[in-house]
């Protein structure tokens, strides 16, 4: 079936999910098991988590696991990643030896109201957390001391001037030797601001908890699990990025070698806390020894890297949570702040778009090649 690659991408969280339901009848045909089940989550009506699954027909050697939607508004990008794997490599996948689950939107508030985080202002990919006691006790210390710039302090009466303040915070922070307040919770989270970026959240959210059940129920049911979470933002503009943690074992030019990809990034839990993928390959590690585990973000460049970028993200990310929490009083500003929000998560610009198309066959093609799962 020939498909418009703009149609691919959908623009509100309903649109997405009903396509999405609408994939269980080509997998019906190769998996005549193949079941939806829809899981309400948070507070509000009609957020749901939904999760197609089959078990292989005849032995379950492995699975092929897709979760989109962690970080809300990145779901758009990863919903289309899960439509072109049904329309272009459905078919090449063996359902005797072969099971298959696909996650809708892990984040449903989040993608619904166009923001990474939860209701609770949790970003989930700092919530996995397989030792809670894990959390170092200074994690927040230099965040404390730059808290002024990142928690949201009354309304932005002017975006000029209020981005003129950040640029002097940020400039000071960037630049400090080491590791700032900003780059460390970043990777590391931080547990003790509720209404700040980066927040970690103070318990394990029902999304986290719902995920764990799946790692673990996929880990004890098949041989092997192939896992591959979609994401947007992070690495080289237009181009998909591999992020792995380095319990995978394998080093960078291994990794290189096997998949054949140009943008790998192996991480670690002393740069990195929290992370869904980072637990799965922890919780095989401890409980489930004999099964073989492949699990990585793949991540679509939307800013691209560098100093400059870098900076701009940041500037995105504490601008958004600002006016969330407290508002602006000019329209402009909410909508320059809004779109530059899209900007680094779901461009409406079609060569980005595009490019998901085309990298994502790559990314999928790369790992589904090396995991022999094409047939």
């Amino acid at each position: 079936m020939t498909i418009d690659k703009q149609d691919y991408f959908k623009t509100t969280y309903e649109q997405s999910r009903e396509v999405f339901r609408g994939h269980l009848d080509p997998i019906k045909k190769k998996w005549p098991n193949a079941v939806i089940s829809t899981k309400p989550i948070g507070n509000e009506a009609d957020n749901t988590i939904d999760m197609i699954y089959a078990e292989a027909l005849t032995e379950n050697k492995q699975v092929l696991f897709f979760t989109i939607g962690e970080h809300g508004i990145e779901g758009f990008a990863g919903a289309a990643c899960t439509h072109l794997f049904i329309n272009e490599y459905l078919d090449r996948i063996d359902p005797h030896t072969t099971g298959i689950c696909l996650i809708h939107a892990l984040n449903p508030w989040g993608m619904r109201n166009y923001r990474r985080v939860t209701e609770n202002n949790v970003d989930l990919n700092r919530n996995y957390l397989y030792d809670p006691n894990s959390v170092p006790k200074d994690i927040n210390d230099h965040y404390s001391k730059e808290s002024e710039m990142f928690l949201p302090n009354g309304k932005i009466a002017d975006l000029t001037q209020e981005k003129r303040k950040l640029y002097t915070q940020l400039s000071k922070a960037l630049v400090t030797t080491g590791y700032s307040g900003i780059k460390k919770a970043k990777g590391m989270g931080q547990f003790e601001f509720e209404r700040g970026v980066y927040y970690g959240g103070k318990q394990e959210e029902p999304n986290t908890a719902y995920l764990k059940e799946i790692q673990k129920k996929l880990l004890s049911t098949f041989a092997r699990v192939v896992h591959m979470d979609w994401h947007t933002a992070l690495g080289p503009a237009n181009e998909i990025t591999m992020v792995i943690s380095d319990l995978d074992g394998r080093s960078e030019e291994q990794l290189k070698d096997t998949y054949q990809l140009k943008n790998i990034l192996p991480f670690s839990a002393d740069k990195v806390k929290g992370d869904s993928t980072h637990h799965f390959h922890r919780v095989r590690k401890e409980e489930y020894p004999d099964t073989k585990l492949f699990s990585a973000l793949f991540e679509f460049g939307t800013f691209g890297t560098g100093k400059k970028a870098e900076f701009r993200e940041f500037q995105t990310i504490i601008l958004e949570n600002h006016l969330y929490f407290e508002g602006a009083k000019k329209q402009e500003d909410i909508d320059w702040i809004m779109n530059e929000f899209k900007e680094m998560f779901y461009p409406d610009d079609p060569e980005w778009r595009d490019s998901v198309i085309k990298e994502a066959r790559l990314g999928i093609e790369a790992v589904l090649t090396a995991e022999d799962m094409l047939h």
